[in-house]
């Protein structure tokens, strides 16, 4: 009786190794599986939507795995790193210009140009009370610096030119403008009071909470030409390809409105 019992026990404790066995098989298996399957994307990203990619990437990653590297900045950086060989696998640009070129020199995945936002542009102050009533805060001249960026290099310093000079300010107010090398260092600029006016992109100011928006005016889409916000991929690849799908999406689409842009 005692030896059965032994044998007993013995046989139950082999069937529970065995199973165990197969449990941490089946996990090791599918820990293989995810990361083969799950990828890792490298993109440039246009400073004014680095906020919202972030959170169009983590959405994606929750729904397939694929993580999204964001190396953000201005689009005329970007695309001069591009030519040169950098290793980015999508472009997201903040005019159309430089995707429709890369297109053109052959640098993309045919048929992956698309417009995957509309950008808006305010006059913003940190101080609550400033940007009162449109424009006037600039024809009025109570400020030291107006920033802009960069318009050799960024599509937003390119439609804030053509807003001051549209109303006839451009040649006034030079001697006053601060430049940022992109729209994120022109929006440093004006929230650190270094300049106190600015020209960003609506979507920066909307990402602050509400008690920080300050004042602005969100110029009419009638005095600048359309921002239209061009995505190519670069390398292609399934996951690349997955998070373009995934953009044109409603609940994509439903996020980059939320943000503060248009979408075709």
């Amino acid at each position: 009786m005692i030896i059965c019992a032994m044998h007993s026990g013995s046989g139950a404790q082999r069937r529970g190794l065995n199973l165990a066995w197969r449990l941490l098989l089946s996990v090791a298996l599918l820990a293989v599986a995810g990361s083969l399957s799950a990828g890792e994307i490298r993109a440039a990203v246009a400073s004014n939507f680095r906020d919202t990619m972030d959170v169009l990437a983590e959405q994606f990653r929750l729904e397939t795995g694929h993580k999204i590297v964001v190396s953000n900045g201005s689009t005329g950086k970007h695309y001069t790193q591009i030519i040169n060989g950098a290793p980015f696998d999508l472009f997201f640009a903040a005019d159309a210009h430089r995707p429709e070129l890369l297109e053109q020199a052959g640098k993309v995945v045919n048929g992956s140009r698309f417009t995957y936002a509309i950008g808006r542009i305010v006059l913003w102050s940190a101080r609550h009370g400033v940007v009162v009533d449109g424009g006037t805060a600039l024809t009025q001249g109570n400020f030291k610096r107006l920033a802009i960026a960069n318009p050799k290099l960024a599509p937003y310093g390119q439609a804030a030119e053509e807003i001051l000079t549209g109303m006839g300010l451009w040649q006034q107010l030079s001697s006053r403008l601060v430049r940022g090398e992109n729209i994120a260092q022109t929006f440093q600029y004006v929230s650190t009071g270094n300049a106190q006016l600015g020209f960003v992109a609506y979507a920066q100011v909307l990402a602050l909470a509400e008690q920080e928006r300050g004042s602005y005016w969100l110029v009419p889409q009638s005095q600048y030409s359309p921002i239209e916000q061009q995505a190519v991929i670069l390398r292609d690849s399934l996951p690349a390809r997955e998070f373009f799908n995934f953009l044109k999406s409603e609940s994509a689409r439903k996020i980059i409105h939320r943000y503060g842009y248009g979408t075709p």
